[in-house]
Order: C-alpha cells, then structure tokens, then sequence
C-alpha cells in the first residue's frame, strides 16, 4: 500500500472517530494536527533494511507539533497513529512526562477510542520494573520486617541502617503488620502488585525493600515467576497494539527490549518539553566516596558464590576491592583538600553544599585516581559478570536448586548497580574536552548526615540535544513530538536544539494554535512593583504587598506561583488571620487532597487559593471557577546555581555566545508559558493572570518572553 494511501486512510479513521463522538465539535486545529501525523508515519520506513543487499537506505520521519490548549491533541494523535499501526502490521509507542497524562490515556481516551474504531485494538500501561512488587523479597519480609533471618540479604541500603537501628520497636512491629498484610492481600488477588495501585502507596522508604529491580531479578529462572506482577505485566505488553510508557523509562530501556524496537514501531512523545531535562537527569550519575562498606560486602559475596560455582575470574576480586576502597578514601581525602574550604564555608539550610569544576577541567592530584578507580571497577565488573553468567548456566541445569540459586543472584544483584554507578561516574568525570569541545558538568558535595560527613562525586552532559540524537534518535524512524509549549518567544529553534533535532532533514514542525479567544476571555495584568526584582529582600516585601491586595478579592478559585520556597514561606507569614483559612500550601496536604479540598471549597461558593511552585505551574487543570485567577510572583528563571545549567553558560561565553539570550531567555519563555496556560482551560473560561515582575514589560528580554504567551488583553499597572 502506497504512503498516500495509509495517509488518507488514517485520516479517514480520525473523521469517523469525530463524527461517531456524540456531542463533539469538528475543530480544524486539531484536524490539521492529525493530518500531519498521518503524513508524518505514512512516509516512515519500518523494520530492518539490508543496504548491503541494494535496499534504499530507510526513510526517517519526524514531526515536531505545537498544539495550543484546547486542540485535542491526544485524539489528534492516537486516532490516526493506531489506524496507521493496525494497517502496517506495527505498534504505536505513547511516551508522556507525568502520571496524570499516562492514567488519562489508559483510563479515558484510549477506551473511549477503542470502542469507536472499527478495527479492535489493545493497550497496556507500561511501568518501571521498580512500580512493582517483588513477590521473593515481601514474602522475606512479611515474617520481620527487616528480614533477619536473611542478614546478608542488603534488602535496605547502607545509608539506611542507622535509623533502622534507632527505629521504635513499635515501629519495627508496625512494620512487620504492613508487610504481612501486603503479602497476603497479594496472595488473595486482592492486590496486583503495582504500588500505584495501593490506597496509600508507601513512602520510599518502605517500598524500595520490596521493590522488583533488574539487577536482582532471575526472570523465569525465579521460583516465584509464575506469580510476579512484573511479568504479568509484560505478557499484556506483548500483545498491546498500544503501549503508553513515560520519558524516563523510553531513555533507560533503550536496547533492553522493554518497550518496542525503535526502528519498527510508532513513537509519540506527548508533554515533549520535559524529554530534554529527562534526558540530562537519565545520563548524569555521582558516586559516594564517603560510604564505602558495600565494597566489602559485594566481594565477600562474590568470593563465597564464585566459589561455589568455580569461576575462575574471582581470583581478582581482592585486589580489585582492596583498591576500589583506598581509591575512594584517597579520593574524599583529595576532594577536601582541594575544595573543603569552599564546602565548609557553604551554609547548610538548604541541602549539601556544593562546589563546580570549572572549565570541566580536574584538578591534577584527581586524575589518576580516578583512572585507577575505573581501572578497578572495570576489573571488578568483569567478574561479576562471569558469576553472573555462571549462575544463570546453573539455574537452567538444575531448576529444583533455583529459590536458593536465585537468592544468591539477587545478593550480588542487589550492590552490582552501586559499581555499575561507580564506574560510569569515574568515566564521566575523566572525560576531556580538547579544543573547545563540549565538557561535562563535573561538582562534587558534602552533607552531615548524624555524625558522618559525607563527600560525594557528580557528573552530567550538559547538552541534552546531543545525547539525544546519539542515543534515542539513531534508532528511531517515525516519531511525533508534542506539547502546548514547544516554541520559545514565538520559534521552534530552542526546543529542536535542546531536543537533537535541529539541522535534522527528516523533522517537520508545525504550530496549531489554539481555538480559545484569548484577547476577550483573559486579561494579563502586568502589576509593577517600585522595586527591582533583583533586589529579593525589597522585591519580595512589596510584592506579597500587592499580591495580598489582590488575592483579598478572590471570589472562587486561585492559582499563586512562586519561583522559590522562601518567596511563599514570606507569603503564608504575611497572610492575616482572617486569610489563612482561604489558602492552601502545596506540601501542606499531599497533593490529591490538597486539590479534593480545593474542589469542595469553590463548590460550595467559598474561595480558595493554592500556594504552590513549579510542579503546580504545568500539569494542573482547574477550568472555570476552580481557577480564576493566575498570580505570578515573579518571572520563572531556573535556580542560578544549578551546576549542569552553570558549565552549559560557562561553556557558552568560551566560544562568544551569550547564554543569557540563548539559554536562559528560551528556558523561560516555555516556563512562563506553561504557568500562564493554567488560566484559561475551556472555551467558556474567564480568567486575569497578574504578573508581579515588571521586567515582563520593561525589557527587551521581556517583550521577547510576551510573544510567547497567549494574546490576552494587556492591562499594565502602576505600584500600589
């Protein structure tokens, strides 16, 4: 079938979904989006292509999509995506940045679609393996608590163990209850083993000992496979036409075969702003230099179960342990001659105190250590892995011996990504970038945790667009990237530099702008104060001045957001007595319940006013008179002292460009926008967004930033 065909056809699909849905307008936007995505996956190559045998070389097709609040963009893509899957015999691949998005999909528009189509289809959610219980450890668990009975286990990390040991008996007991009652709620098929699933999902803390984990799980050589939630979950994967998954688990399963091949499947990154910052976050690592006990463990462990098995490549485990664990001293040791004044000096209140490597470029004494580090824990990798392939040979040859041979997997399982972590951060941090070539963000921090000092190692690329394009876009053949924000100050430039596709000749864009009047349904009140923003201390006294005024005359719903913890603490401190009723704080209450009683509140005609920060500022939908009014206190710049943003600038001024224009204006253009996009939801909304920052309106920078904003009326006032 030719591309034209399949195009038309998934469009075909699109209409007949729109007109069989009852009480849905036609919107040209979206009509135009769905359109593209069909061009778009129509004229991409699947599967693998033999150019030695003559076979043109395979087709890349990738459209990056703007579709303003309002669009539809979710039927814009899924309609003619899974038409154009079902028609080439392939799958289509839904990637999003949050929970909300993913559970909307799964739960909302995807059956809804499913039963509009002609053709049957199915989906399935997929989640870390870390969302889901593993059945072997629980049931250690549930008779402790703390899994005594299995002391070289390491089911809790090192770091944990002092407050394990602090720990109330009652508390142990309340434990030991939780556990219990999970593993037998499980065993009745009360539970399905996905922590999201809980009425209460538990703290970190709790989880992470029951937490299945790729590096200690023996797959079907496990007693319990016939039983684990994980692979239950991977059977509805592989018979999925549709897989909604999210960004961080796209980048971390690249070549695992978790998700579908790349190259033989439909890619949709919905929330596509977030992908660049993922992928920073997935490709950074650090080591502790401080707590290095686990290298003791690992080797003991990996001695008494390479001898069992008779692997030969055990024989260097000593030497490498030895080494790993002088390094490390040696190199904590360093790191504080060189940069403890600078950390000691660094107040504590708000996390380790930190310290950057300019340039990238380490400090001589750190260098061969370093190298000697990574020199160790290669050799130390290496035979793990001949332990790890051993036992794997002995669990297929004698499946009556696989409980005790899966536990003994899952002891070396459970430190091996400690090493694996090492040994990549060692890498990174002795990377070189000769002739102006690009370094990598290098810092190192200390924080007091009780009475131990702990020193720690950081490194990061510090572009995510060149990550990108070698890691997710070389394998990648259709794709479609969208979002509500992925122009900054009116272009696309930005966002296809951040996201590794600028300059590439198979990425289309396309703005579809969104069917809400914004000039007669909101107003953007550029509120001015006397002080300049830059001045924090003046700055921030007038404005929760005004913005006190302001919020006195809140009828039903509001949204005030503050770019730091201190701004909205001075905030709630200032609010009087008769106010404190009103507002909510984020953190205050967990998230569901804050906004429930948000909810309950403008119901039943009483205001209210969410304090929140950046998390509530994208992803919050509240139509109509849940929020009527948006405050921004101050325009959204990224923290100034985050180290990754500090070496990109750094890097910027050494080859004659100014990140300010380049970096930090666009960054925040896509920011302010997505904060501004929480006032108007719907086609009936009526909203005022304020703005307390009057660089908004008297710089250049600032004009700049309003063109990346919906059309609203502009009301400018003058201080109160």
């Amino acid at each position: 079938m030719s591309q034209q065909v399949w195009a038309a056809q998934a469009l075909e699909s699109f209409d007949a979904v729109v007109q069989a849905t009852e009480g849905f307008r036609s919107r040209a936007g979206q009509r135009l989006m769905a359109q593209q995505v069909a061009r778009t996956f129509s004229s991409a190559t699947l599967g693998k292509v033999d150019e030695e045998s003559g076979e043109a070389a395979p087709t890349r097709s990738i459209a990056v999509i703007q579709a303003g609040t309002g669009v539809g963009k979710s039927l814009a893509y899924c309609a003619p995506a899974i038409a154009l899957a079902l028609a080439r015999g392939t799958r289509v691949l839904i990637s999003t940045a949050t929970v909300a998005l993913q559970e909307q999909l799964v739960n909302k528009d995807l059956p809804a679609l499913a039963a509009l189509m002609p053709q049957p289809f199915k989906f399935a959610l997929a989640k870390g393996r870390g969302r889901y219980v593993c059945k072997l450890k629980l049931d250690r668990l549930a008779g402790t608590g703390e899994a005594e009975e299995e002391a070289d286990d390491d089911l809790f990390a090192e770091e944990e163990a002092a407050a394990r040991a602090k720990r109330p008996r009652h508390e142990t007991e309340a434990r030991i209850q939780f556990y219990s009652t999970m593993a037998q709620t499980l065993a009745k098929g009360a539970w399905d083993g996905d922590r999201d699933s809980l009425d209460t999902p538990p703290e970190p803390e709790v989880w992470s000992p029951v937490a299945a984990e790729g590096a200690s799980c023996t797959g079907k050589h496990c007693p319990a496979f016939s039983q684990c939630t994980y692979y239950d979950k991977r059977k509805e994967l592989v018979g999925a036409q549709v897989i909604v998954a999210n960004h961080d688990l796209l980048l971390s399963s690249l070549g695992a075969r978790v998700l579908p091949e790349l190259d033989n499947c439909l890619l949709v990154l919905d929330e596509a702003h977030h992908l660049p910052a993922t992928a920073l976050d997935q490709f950074a690592c650090s080591m502790d230099l401080s707590r290095i006990t686990w290298i003791e463990r690992l080797s003991s462990r990996g001695l008494r179960i390479g001898a069992l098995l008779e692997v030969e490549e055990i024989a260097d485990i000593p030497k490498h342990s030895a080494q790993l664990r002088q390094t490390l001293q040696d190199l904590a040791r360093i790191v504080m001659d060189v940069y403890g004044a600078q950390l000691k000096s660094q107040p504590s209140a708000w996390g380790p105190a930190r310290v950057r490597v300019p340039r990238g470029e380490l400090p001589e004494p750190l260098i061969a250590p370093l190298g000697l580090l990574a020199a160790s824990a290669e050799g130390f990798l290496d035979a793990l892995r001949a332990i790890s392939k051993a036992l794997r040979a002995e669990m297929r040859d004698k499946p009556d011996e696989a409980k005790r041979l899966s536990t003994l997997y899952a002891q070396i399982g459970m430190l091996a990504p400690r090493l694996e972590e090492l040994h990549a951060t060692a890498q990174l941090l002795l990377q070189d970038a000769p002739g102006g070539a690009v370094p990598a963000a290098k810092w190192f921090t200390l924080e007091v945790d009780g009475d131990f000092i702990v020193v720690k190692a950081h490194a990061s690329p510090i572009l995510p667009g060149t990550t990108l394009r070698n890691h997710l876009w070389s394998a990648v053949r259709g794709a479609v990237l969208t979002s509500a924000t992925l122009t900054s100050c009116g272009h696309f430039d930005f966002f296809l530099r951040e996201a590794g596709l600028h300059g590439d000749e198979a990425t289309t864009t396309l703005e579809v702008p969104s069917p809400f009047n914004y000039a007669a349904q909101g107003t953007l009140i550029a509120a001015e104060t006397r002080a300049d923003p830059k001045n924090a201390a003046q700055f921030t006294t007038e404005m929760v001045d005004a913005l006190l005024h302001d919020i006195a005359r809140v009828e039903y719903g509001a949204l005030v957001l503050f770019t730091s913890r201190e701004q909205m603490r001075q905030a709630v401190d200032a609010l009087p007595t008769a106010m404190r009723s009103v507002v909510l704080v984020q953190n205050a209450l967990p998230r569901t319940q804050l906004l429930r009683r948000h909810r309950e509140r403008v119901e039943n005609g009483e205001p209210s006013v969410i304090f929140g920060m950046q998390s509530f500022g994208e992803g919050l939908d509240l139509p109509g008179r849940l929020c009527e009014s948006v405050f921004i206190t101050k325009l959204p710049f990224a923290p100034p002292d985050d180290p990754v943003g500090e070496a990109r600038a750094e890097w910027l001024r050494a080859v004659g460009r100014d990140p300010f224009s380049e970096l930090v204006v666009p960054a925040t253009a896509i920011r302010l926008a997505q904060w501004v996009g929480r006032a108007i939801r719907t086609e009936e909304d009526m909203a005022h967004v304020y703005c307390y920052d009057k660089r908004l309106t008297r710089t250049s920078y600032g004009q700049r930033l309003l063109k990346g904003l919906p059309p609203f009326a502009l009301e400018q006032r003058a201080p109160l």
